[in-house]
């Protein structure tokens, strides 16, 4: 394991950090969007009309799956895998455990977001529920949770491009 390491460099260590951020942010949306997609089919088998409603609700939470790919996108652009002049291979261990630790912010800030954000809107299902002209306060107390989401990809975003010794 320690010769592959080497082998590798820091290459290895930074990939890792981009995987890491696109599993635990997807991993995230798929648990919050799930607990919204179960307690929406309640209402939508009593009152269809209010699908629309309950869509937008259970698609907040799926947004960190996508800041994880966007996470994945910087890390691969700041590698120079996109560019012609590739890190690949010749990225010190310094430089990938900075990629790495730059992914944690959207990595652990996406995961538990779209978890708790989730909850927020499976809760807010029961708006649409019992008022569904009020729908659009449970999307806005939804919209709260997204933004320490934001917060934590940019973040990651401004780690990687300006916090890495060599790179970028």
């Amino acid at each position: 394991m320690v010769e592959f390491f080497n082998m590798m460099g820091g290459t290895v260590v930074a990939v890792l950090g981009a995987a890491l951020a696109v599993l635990l942010c997807c991993l995230g949306s798929a648990k919050g969007t799930g607990m919204v997609g179960e307690a929406a089919t309640g209402v939508i088998s009593e009152s269809p009309e209010n699908f629309g409603k309950c869509l937008v609700l259970q698609v907040l939470p799926g947004t960190q799956g996508l800041y994880g790919i966007v996470a994945w996108f910087f890390v691969l652009l700041q590698m120079g895998v996109f560019g012609g002049t590739s890190l690949v291979g010749t990225m010190t261990m310094d430089q990938g455990f900075a990629i790495f630790m730059a992914c944690l912010p959207i990595a652990f800030g996406g995961f538990l977001s779209a978890k708790y954000q989730g909850r927020v809107a499976a809760a807010a299902i029961n708006i649409v529920a019992k008022r569904p002209d009020e729908a659009t306060k449970g999307i806005i107390l939804c919209g709260i949770v997204e933004f320490y989401a934001i917060l934590s990809l940019l973040a990651t975003i401004l780690l990687l491009m300006f916090a890495i010794p060599g790179v970028g």
